[in-house]
């Protein structure tokens, strides 16, 4: 009789990795060997491991050399199911995460409906499951639909399975409500995610307020309604204890906020994305809306800051935000244009250009993309060690190539990105030690 696992399906083949250079940031060690996945888990890693120590059933892949790392874990993505699936479905979003070597991905409630109750995170969870390749989480909404008055049940929404609480790309404006948001939190000790930008004045801006929006005539929104709503939030967090993590971190008004907090002792933590530290408010040219995001691109001074507070570490996470949108959101005027642009498959090659420039080692950016924001989610990945999950992924850290974005798995195709030349290609990606991704022509 054939042995089952504890779900009741065959167990998969064992899988040996040889000829690896293993890149584990959790635990800082960079060396050659090989890893053994066996039900799911890595059984064991190391330079001993060769041919001999395979099991007689185990699928052997000979890695080349190549680095070989724990699946990135992306902490912010918008997958647009329920509600708006002409623009990305969890089908194809996940099939955009494993081209992109995201293994673990959490997704914002601002879906339709919106995830403020216990089914829609059921429903994220249930299709997860369908799709069997990345692992897909969900925040649940902070407020009730969305609209920034009314608490959800949090406690609630954490027991099935809601890592963490967010209005999505709204800021929680009024003080009070905040304030109460982050002592029930503290409750329970969950995750309260900021979008940080003062409304009032965002209203109706369209990009980084300064020079350029003057000279070619768009709407600005001031670099300071960031961090005057970080600050905000620091008194409260200072008042109630909460966990608290800033998304998206553009200016360096903000970097440095967030570094006294940080230096205060407060339970602070935050991530930024490729655009912030890769491009700047140039690159919106002659009204090009796929570079329209929002926070919006700032100008070179924060680009700098940003790419500085990764190297120094006071910014924990590199998220890809992605967001698409359709063809009918962007061709319009740019103050129309519907803000963000996609992100999984270019969020590794574009964090890439730190490490090939020397502003930060393989290890600690690595460590941005993996064991960082899988620890402040709580989430057991990121990491490879005996007992861990087998999330892993294979890249050549050195072929050049230039981003195609034509080629790209995703449903939309909203990136700036194009034609750009980088450095660093996934070969394989695997989930629970089963391939989910594997660049055409390898075995």
């Amino acid at each position: 009789m054939n042995a089952v696992s504890k779900n009741g399906k065959k167990p998969a083949r064992p899988l040996l990795l040889l000829n690896a250079r293993i890149v584990d940031p959790a635990s800082n060690h960079d060396e050659r060997g090989g890893l053994l996945v066996k039900d799911e888990v890595i059984v064991d890693i190391g330079a001993h491991l060769g041919r001999d120590q395979a099991p007689a059933e185990a699928e052997i892949i000979d890695c080349g050399g190549h680095v070989l790392a724990p699946g990135l874990v992306d902490m912010r993505v918008q997958l647009r199911e329920p509600g708006d699936e002409h623009q990305e479905t969890i089908d194809t979003g996940s099939l955009a995460a494993a081209a992109g070597g995201v293994t673990s991905m959490v997704c914002l409630p601002n879906t339709n409906p919106i995830i403020d109750d216990v089914s829609g995170v059921e429903y994220i969870a249930r299709r997860a499951r369908e799709t069997k390749r990345a692992k897909i989480y969900c925040y649940g909404a902070l407020t009730q639909g969305l609209e920034g008055k009314d608490l959800v049940e949090m406690g609630m929404l954490s027991e099935f399975g809601a890592l963490g609480f967010t209005d999505a790309l709204h800021a929680v404006a009024d003080t009070q409500v905040m304030r109460r948001a982050l002592t029930y939190a503290r409750t329970f000790d969950l995750l309260v995610v900021q979008h940080p930008e003062e409304p009032r004045l965002a209203a109706g801006g369209a990009m980084n307020n300064g020079e350029l929006a003057t000279r070619i005539g768009l709407p600005g929104i001031p670099a300071c309604a960031e961090v005057m709503m970080i600050e905000r939030d620091l008194h409260l967090v200072r008042m109630s204890g909460a966990r608290y993590h800033v998304a998206h971190v553009s200016t360096a008004a903000s970097v440095e906020a967030i570094r006294h907090a940080k230096q205060e002792g407060l339970r602070v933590t935050c991530d930024t994305a490729p655009p912030y530290f890769s491009l700047n408010e140039n690159e919106i040219g002659d009204y090009r809306t796929f570079a329209k995001l929002s926070p919006p691109l700032r100008g070179e001074s924060d680009r700098r800051a940003i790419a500085a507070a990764l190297a120094e570490g006071v910014i924990d996470c590199i998220a890809s935000d992605h967001s698409p949108h359709d063809v009918e959101s962007k061709r319009v005027p740019f103050v129309q244009a519907a803000a963000g642009i996609i992100g999984l498959e270019t969020l590794l090659p574009v964090s890439l250009e730190l490490y090939h420039k020397g502003l930060v080692s393989l290890l600690d950016l690595l460590k941005c993309l993996t064991s960082r924001p899988a620890e402040i989610l709580g989430l057991p990945q990121g990491r490879l060690a005996k007992g861990a999950p087998a999330d892993l992924v294979l890249l050549d850290l050195e072929r050049p190539h230039r981003i195609d974005v034509a080629s790209f798995k995703s449903k939309s195709k909203n990136s700036p990105y194009d034609g750009r030349p980088v450095q660093g290609l996934v070969l394989r990606t695997f989930v629970d030690g089963r391939q989910v991704f594997a660049l055409e022509g390898m075995a």
